[in-house]
């Protein structure tokens, strides 16, 4: 008799259900290793030096993206890098392999030259033979700063001046050249540590550059985006600025020819403003007095569409009939 689901181990339910989402989400990220989802064919190559390439880096034919570096191993002697073909390409027997410079900033592509007859068979290695590394700048540079710290400057400033205390019998023009070389290697020997400092940092800046390298790309997109939309809008933004510059002369002619009409006007009205600066105290005072006349001559018409007063102390009209308290 089975158990109603409601009535099982929600413990087990719980553990079952996490360990199930757990294989979906791992196999969502690893979808492109999977051998009916990932697709593409797989190859190898083998190097003298891997020169900065790492996986994941492009593979590409005649400059088109073909494919991604899978890994880069050290085997021996050599490196094998192992590559994987994801579209459809065409690339012979003697197809060779080279690791070329992707940008400026040392990201790195795999390089596959397509030669011989037929199609190259998966799972091949290209042997060391038909492949070549790039040149790694910084290695370059590294090289060139331990080099520069074991020579003695000291000496080689000496060498220079010997040969320069040799040849003084030789073209005036050659003993400038000797001698220029002399205080060249003094000038270098006294910048020393600031030279071995320069090199030494240099694979500190290049690896920063690195880091930064899709900041930097993104930047130059977005510049690029701005620039085409500032294109775009060149003949609008033209238009603006001359209409600007059109009204500023309206204006400055409209200054120019309203000066004479507008000096009078303000002459006038700082004569008005002393008349009221001078009588101030007055004009408070009429003020003062008027708020009782204003506040009775409110309640007169607050009363409706008519007058609401009366006058004291007149005497009565004669003639006229006085009122009186009596029924008759």
């Amino acid at each position: 008799m089975s158990v109603p689901f409601r009535e099982r181990n929600p413990v087990i339910i719980g553990a079952i259900s996490i360990a199930v989402l757990a294989a979906l989400m791992l196999a969502a990220f690893r979808a492109g290793d999977l051998p009916l989802i990932g697709g593409g064919n797989s190859y190898k190559a083998a190097f003298s030096e891997a020169s900065g390439l790492k996986a994941n880096d492009e593979v590409r034919i005649a400059g088109v993206r073909v494919g991604k570096v899978d890994s880069v191993e050290l085997a021996g002697d050599e490196v094998q890098v192992s590559f994987k073909v994801d579209t459809p390409s065409k690339f012979g027997t003697r197809t060779e392999a080279q690791i070329k410079v992707k940008t400026l900033l040392g990201d790195m592509y795999l390089a596959l030259l397509p030669a011989g007859d037929g199609q190259l068979k998966e799972d091949t290695t290209i042997p060391r033979s038909r492949t070549q590394s790039a040149f790694d700048v910084v290695s370059a540079f590294e090289g060139l700063a331990d080099k520069a710290a074991k020579i003695d400057v000291d000496q080689l400033g000496e060498s220079f001046d010997v040969l320069a205390d040799l040849t003084q019998d030789t073209p005036e023009g050659f003993q400038g050249t000797l001698r220029g070389l002399s205080r060249l290697s003094q000038t270098v020997a006294s910048r020393d540590e600031q030279i071995g400092e320069l090199l030494q940092n240099l694979d500190t800046v290049s690896g920063t550059l690195a880091e930064r390298d899709e900041d930097i790309v993104a930047l130059m997109k977005n510049s690029d985006i701005l620039l085409r939309a500032l294109v775009a809008r060149r003949e609008a933004v033209h238009t603006l600025l001359v209409s600007t510059d059109r009204l500023a002369r309206e204006l400055t002619a409209l200054v120019r020819q309203t000066r004479a009409d507008l000096k009078p006007a303000l002459d006038n009205l700082q004569g008005v403003v002393n008349v009221l600066i001078k009588n101030q105290n007055n004009l408070d005072e009429s003020l003062r007095l008027l708020a009782p006349f204003y506040r009775v001559f409110t309640n007169v018409l607050g009363s409706g569409p008519w007058f609401d007063t009366f006058i004291a102390n007149l005497p009565p009209a004669p003639g006229l009939p006085t009122a009186t308290g009596g029924n008759g």
